[in-house]
């Protein structure tokens, strides 16, 4: 495993607190920014983190929901709650949830149309499901990186498997992108050494992230290099 890799890791279970995370880089910046809101506002009564990872946003959705369940294809976080594939969530039964969240799982998936139609199956009727998927993005987590979407083709699914589109927000540009490569080797190298990972952390959050946002704001109104989405969908 590599330095960069493993204090990845590493800063995943120190940054708990997804208002301290969210300036692990411009990318994570532009997500936490598009997608909180959201959550705010459509997250409710029995809810599924799908493909939740190590749960950074569990504190902001459990708080708003009467259950909050979890489900991935292994236990990134000790308290995962079912583990399994978005493509096939058979211990799941139909119309169960209220509100479900799906954060950059899509492009892991070789069949995202029977992903979008199982989440379809266990939300109730009206139930909300709040998306985030990438546009601009390195390959990561190979061999599982399949694909990337435009706000066009992410209506488009939704709309086949049954949902309607609420909203939909792009998330950052091209310089989120760039940033983002930038931070994840900058703070990742030295998060291992005490005292100098917290300099280096707040160098970067002032020095790359809040200014690629902004010259993301400045320089691309448009989002026609949108770094991501995050949508919101409602079952019909």
């Amino acid at each position: 495993m590599s330095l960069l890799y493993r204090n990845r890791l590493m800063i995943n279970q120190d940054l708990q607190d997804p208002e301290q995370r969210k300036f692990f880089s411009p990318a994570s910046y532009v997500h936490h920014q598009a997608t909180v809101p959201a959550l705010v506002k459509y997250v409710h009564g029995k809810c599924i983190d799908i493909g939740c990872g190590d749960m950074p946003y569990k504190a902001v959705i459990a708080e708003r929901v009467t259950e909050y369940h979890s489900l991935d294809r292994e236990r990134r976080a000790p308290d995962v709650m079912f583990v399994g594939d978005v493509q096939n969530m058979s211990m799941l039964s139909d119309n169960t949830y209220d509100s479900a969240v799906c954060f950059d799982v899509l492009e892991h998936v070789p069949n995202p149309m029977q992903a979008i139609s199982e989440i379809g199956r266990i939300l109730k009727p009206q139930g909300t499901l709040i998306l985030s998927v990438p546009h601009l993005s390195r390959l990561h987590e190979e061999p599982h990186d399949f694909f990337r979407y435009t706000k066009y083709g992410l209506h488009a699914l939704l709309e086949n498997a049954g949902f309607d589109v609420l909203e939909m927000q792009a998330q950052g540009s091209l310089f989120s992108f760039l940033g983002h490569q930038f931070s994840t080797i900058f703070v990742c190298l030295f998060w291992h050494v005490p005292i100098l990972k917290h300099v280096i952390f707040f160098m970067n959050k002032w020095l790359c992230v809040l200014p690629c946002s902004a010259l993301d704001d400045m320089l691309d109104k448009k989002r026609r290099f949108a770094l991501g989405y995050t949508c919101i969908a409602r079952k019909t």
